[in-house]
This record gives structure tokens, C-alpha cells and sequence, in this order.
């Protein structure tokens, strides 16, 4: 059984026999969203460190492992921020290495206010070991490993209490070892946008709803609809739903002012994997650094 859903996974992706997001997915995206929107580099008032890692519908061999490093940082005296992103993806015998290089300029709107705009550029390292596969199957009859370059750009309003963004972080299509019309299959071209707000419920709890809307052309838009509370801005529980996809809940705990700990739990797969799988589990650590006595690290939400 896990054998056939991974060999159908991997026909459907590699193939292009359907549009599916090929951009590696997070529960917690609110903690990492420089991946998704380059305009959000130098948006937090220090260096900013994000670790994260997926393990997508546990007990299915094959399935979905991500892992992603992302830094970003404004730079002194300036309306500028610069970011890195790595993320490694990998599903059955096919892996994706990403690094990205994000430049991004803040605008002062108001007093509470400010709107960035950002461009990223970088490429995608694909491996695919087809060959290790045991079938006729003429799609699977060599390897890949191709380097593909890519840019994008994306627009960030936001301040203390709320941001929406909207983003295209991968805007190249190109096709992938397209030799021939029968293996051949392309990079997609992603939108996003995604909003949300605190409310202050007292002195001790506060509320975050948000949404994250993603689009790619051939498919149907996917949403993601999360509420997290805060309670004395120590510790934050949450729920989310990803349409066609599943039920979630968060958990965040900030440790210091600068240490903040996330896991993510996908406890019901509203697809028909929930058959051979028992969930996808994220565990996310931010670093916020502070380089001299004087700076002031304020909670951050997002």
C-alpha cells in the first residue's frame, strides 16, 4: 500500500500530470515567511534566525521531509533589509535544494506603519534518482539533476498590530528535463498573499487570526485559515485548516526575549492519505540577536 501511494505521488508531481504546489508548505508560516515573501527581509528590528523542519504524513515511506534555514536582517542607519533562505525539500527519490538571496526597502507610511518592497533571486538545485526504481514505467527510465535559476518579488504592509503581503517568489517557468514531450515537466509560477491581526482580548491574552491564500496556475486556490491566542506573551496555542488538505494545531512557547520555540501537528488529512498516514509534524526555533546593551527587542507576532 505505501509503495503504490508513493509511486501515484511521484507519477502525478514528476510527470505534470497535475499543478500541485511545488513550493515546499509550512503550518507555521507566520514564524517563516521570508520563503514566501521577499519583501518581508529587515522587517523585525534585529537579526532574525529561523530554523524549521517537516515531516510531512509520517508512516508513508517517501513522504515529504523539509528543512529550512532563513536570515534576515535590516542594516543599520538605512530603510534596507537583506536575507538568506535555504530550504531542502524531499519527496521519494526526488530531492530540491533552494538558496535565495532577498534585498528589501521599507517606506515609513505613517507613524505605525511601513510598506516594504522586495525582490529575491537564487536557484533550485533537482536531483531525482528514477533509476532506483523498480518499474517499465517509460517516465522513470534516467536520472535528473539539473541547477534551475529563478527570481521574485513581493510587496509587505505592516506594523505591530497587523501586515498583509502578497508575493510571486518564484516567477520563472522553465522546463525540467524536457528532452521530450513524454518526461517532461516545468517549474510553476506561484502567487500568495497573506494578512492577519492582533486583537487585544486584556492585559494578558491576545488574538491572532490570519489567512495565507496561495495560488498556481492549473489548480485551484488553497487557503490556510489559522487563530492563535497569546497569554502573557509567553506562550501562544492555535488552530489552522489548509483546504484540501487538513486540520492543525500550534503550540509556541518564547523562552527569553530573543528565544522562541514552535511545533505544528497535521492531526486529521482531510485526503484520502489519511488511510496510511498518522500526520506531519513542524518544529520551528527563531533567534532573535541583539547586538548591543542598549537595543530593545519587542514581542513580535509575525
Amino acid at each position: 500500500m505505501n509503495f503504490k501511494v508513493i509511486f501515484t505521488m511521484l507519477t502525478l508531481i514528476v510527470a505534470g500530470q497535475c499543478m500541485a504546489q511545488q513550493q515546499a508548505q509550512f503550518t507555521q508560516y507566520l514564524y517563516n515567511m521570508l520563503p514566501l515573501n521577499p519583501a518581508y527581509a529587515g522587517s523585525q528590528e534585529s537579526m532574525s534566525v529561523t530554523a524549521l523542519a517537516r515531516e510531512q504524513w509520517t508512516g508513508i515511506d517517501g513522504a515529504p521531509s523539509t528543512q529550512t534555514l532563513s536570515i534576515h536582517s535590516p542594516l543599520p542607519n538605512k530603510n534596507v533589509g537583506v536575507g538568506l533562505t535555504l530550504i531542502n525539500d524531499k519527496i521519494g527519490v526526488t530531492n530540491q535544494t533552494s538558496i535565495f538571496g532577498a534585498y528589501s526597502y521599507q517606506l515609513r507610511v505613517n507613524e505605525k506603519a511601513k510598506l516594504s518592497m522586495g525582490i529575491q533571486a537564487g536557484a533550485t538545485f533537482y536531483n531525482s534518482d528514477f533509476a532506483s526504481i523498480d518499474t517499465e514505467d517509460p517516465l522513470f527510465t534516467r536520472n535528473i539533476k539539473e541547477t534551475r535559476p529563478n527570481f521574485g518579488f513581493g510587496l509587505y504592509y505592516y506594523s505591530d498590530k497587523y501586515f498583509v503581503g502578497v508575493s510571486a517568489p518564484q516567477l520563472l517557468e522553465k522546463p525540467i528535463n524536457g528532452q521530450d514531450d513524454s518526461n517532461q515537466f516545468s517549474q510553476a509560477r506561484h502567487y500568495t498573499a497573506v494578512g492577519g491581526y492582533v486583537f487585544d482580548i486584556n492585559q494578558s491574552i491576545k488574538l491572532k487570526p490570519t489567512v495565507l491564500a496561495k495560488y498556481v496556475d492549473g489548480s485551484p486556490m488553497q487557503f490556510d485559515l489559522s487563530a492563535n491566542a497569546y497569554f502573557k506573551e509567553v506562550i501562544g496555542l492555535g488552530l489552522s485548516w489548509r483546504s484540501f488538505d487538513s486540520f492543525d494545531v500550534l503550540a509556541q512557547l518564547q523562552l527569553t526575549d530573543q528565544l522562541q520555540l514552535g511545533y505544528a501537528y497535521d492531526f486529521f488529512t482531510t485526503t484520502d492519505l489519511a488511510k496510511v498516514n498518522s500526520g506531519s509534524h513542524e518544529i520551528m526555533v527563531n533567534y532573535r540577536f541583539s547586538f548591543s546593551k542598549t537595543d530593545i527587542i519587542s514581542p513580535r507576532y509575525f
